[in-house]
């Protein structure tokens, strides 16, 4: 099993679906033994925060993430991450500009917008979750077994 980083940054966009699934899903499994993060490319659009799909498979799980706020590149704390995982194509590019000169693992984990999905919602619904779940498998193969406190 691999050793857990120090630090670990997700990127997408807007730091509104994707990012902040997968760095609540990370402090699940693993806790404080890591530092997570995320951001996205650009601002929010909406000005209204987190995706409220996003809150609502997440709580399924028993994870609040409605105090997520998102932010950018430029507004994270501290740049200085061990893993960096983009999770659309445009972030992996800034995701690239940010580890010149660093030593830093930089992954592209190609993951489907659900927020392109049409329909009822149920069927959005779904196609979030099916997100959710395809992150929970990628953070698990690549960080190795949760701990038992968390998943």
């Amino acid at each position: 099993m691999p050793a857990l980083p120090d630090a670990v940054l997700f990127t997408c966009n807007f730091n509104r679906v994707r990012s902040p699934m997968a760095e609540g899903l990370f402090k699940r499994f693993y806790g404080t033994r890591a530092f997570v993060d995320s951001c996205g490319l650009r601002g929010d659009p909406t000005g209204e925060g987190i995706d409220p799909f996003v809150i609502a498979v997440m709580d399924e799980l028993g994870l609040d993430v409605s105090d997520h706020k998102p932010k950018t590149f430029g507004q994270l704390e501290d740049d200085s991450f061990d893993v960096v995982v983009s999770l659309t194509p445009e972030a992996q590019h800034r995701a690239v500009e940010l580890a010149r000169d660093r030593a830093v693992e930089i992954e592209y984990w190609p993951t489907h917008d659900p927020t392109l999905v049409d329909g009822s919602r149920e069927a959005r619904l779904a196609a979030y979750r099916e997100v959710r779940d395809d992150l929970a498998e990628a953070i698990k193969r690549r960080f190795g077994a949760p701990s038992t406190f968390g998943g």
